[in-house]
């Protein structure tokens, strides 16, 4: 979410501190998803599965990507 700031911008706002246990909870699980969507990957590419291997990588990023987000989300309020 987002709040006006004082000179009428946009500013971030971070999640609630009763939040940030569930969304640090959230990012571990999704890391440890993306650790196992990688080695999926890394055995589809070492099979010659390369469309499965392509596949699985974009998984990867947009499960680390989501990770990043969380933390930075997280960060922001720490």
């Amino acid at each position: 979410m987002a709040r006006i700031g004082h000179d009428g911008e946009m500013s971030p706002q971070g999640p609630d501190p009763s939040e940030l246990s569930e969304l640090s909870s959230i990012a571990s699980s999704l890391e440890q998803i993306g650790r196992r969507v990688t080695a999926l990957a890394e055995a589809a590419i070492s099979a010659k599965r390369d469309d499965v291997g392509a596949d699985l990588i974009a998984v990867e990023r947009a499960v680390l990507g989501a990770v990043r987000r969380l933390e930075r989300l997280l960060a922001h309020r720490r």
